[in-house]
């Protein structure tokens, strides 16, 4: 039996290496090294080519690095005889909690704007709003979004949230089910996607949603990129409607060099580094799943295909 590593945008050494130190007597082999695909049974991935799995005929379980899944389930034909798992980690919601509040802060702050005005020597001061005066939409009240969401409460702003199904969060207002969701759009200053990539949800920040936000309303996405529409959102920004945009995921990744976002003055880019995947808290989660594979126990963190999540 063999664990392979099949990464892209993503060195696969640190990886190994940690593995190997703790499993001493399980090869583990990186993508394309792979002496003999039939004795590789488990599978670590992050943004495999497509149909590479199928090169693993007794493949069993294939364990995402990250929290996401679907650039997995949305490239990969998966035999119901695998079993598909990802990392959840504490760590990941704290840290995409503090990304998260340092834009907000910014945006309500004009930090953003003012950085701008430095870079032309423009010295023009601009009104702020607070905390107490902002309402947060948040799409997603998955594990993260859930607990962004709370926090932000906590803090003093209003705070609404979208999810599949129904949620309770202290002091939150939850919303669920496409019927929902433009009762759950109005009335909102700075909308935060943080949900996971499906065929329900691929291009849900279209024209028709952001829309229904307030006008001058601020949109962050560290959901996916191909959740946003680009040309919608472009427009919405050139019609003010959309006063601007902190964006951390890209349809293509790492964004092309002649991308229209990069100089656009009201897009604040980030590397898709709202919250990073500790290697050391992953390889925990990963040889457990590894252990529990061999001894016939069920996987922590598990997907369900059909729902992509």
């Amino acid at each position: 039996m063999s664990i392979a590593i099949i990464f892209n945008n993503k060195d696969p050494e640190p990886w190994a290496e940690k593995l190997k130190s703790k499993l001493s007597d399980i090869p583990i082999q990186i993508y394309p090294e792979i002496h003999d695909p039939s004795i590789v049974e488990f599978v670590l991935c992050w943004k495999p080519d497509r149909n590479i799995l199928l090169q693993f005929p007794n493949l069993k379980v294939v364990q995402s690095v990250g929290a996401s899944v679907e650039h997995i389930i949305k490239t990969q034909e998966l035999r119901n005889t695998i079993t598909l798992s990802r990392i959840v980690d504490n760590n990941l919601s704290n840290d995409m909690w503090e990304y998260l509040l340092t834009a907000i802060l910014s945006i309500l702050k004009n930090n953003f704007i003012y950085t701008h005005q430095q870079s032309i020597k423009v010295w023009k001061q601009q009104p702020y709003t607070t905390i107490q005066n902002t309402t947060i939409s948040i799409l997603g009240l998955g594990k993260i979004g859930s607990f962004v969401a709370e926090k932000l409460s906590n803090i003093g702003f209003t705070v609404k949230g979208w999810s599949s199904s129904p949620k309770s969060i202290d002091k939150v207002k939850s919303y669920s089910g496409i019927e929902e969701l433009d009762t759950f759009l109005n009335n909102t200053d700075i909308l935060i996607n943080i949900l996971p990539l499906t065929d329900t949800t691929e291009n849900i920040l279209n024209s028709a949603n952001l829309k229904k936000i307030n006008i001058g309303g601020y949109l962050i996405n560290v959901g996916r990129g191909e959740h946003l529409v680009e040309s919608d959102f472009l427009k919405l920004l050139e019609e003010k409607h959309l006063s601007g945009a902190t964006l951390d995921v890209f349809r293509t990744e790492p964004l092309p060099q002649d991308h229209l976002f990069w100089n656009h003055s009201k897009i604040q880019i980030t590397p898709h580094v709202a919250s990073l995947t500790n290697i050391a808290s992953a390889i925990s989660q990963i040889i457990e799943n590894y252990n529990r594979f061999l001894s016939g126990n069920s996987l922590l963190h598990t997907v369900c295909l059909k729902k992509g999540y």
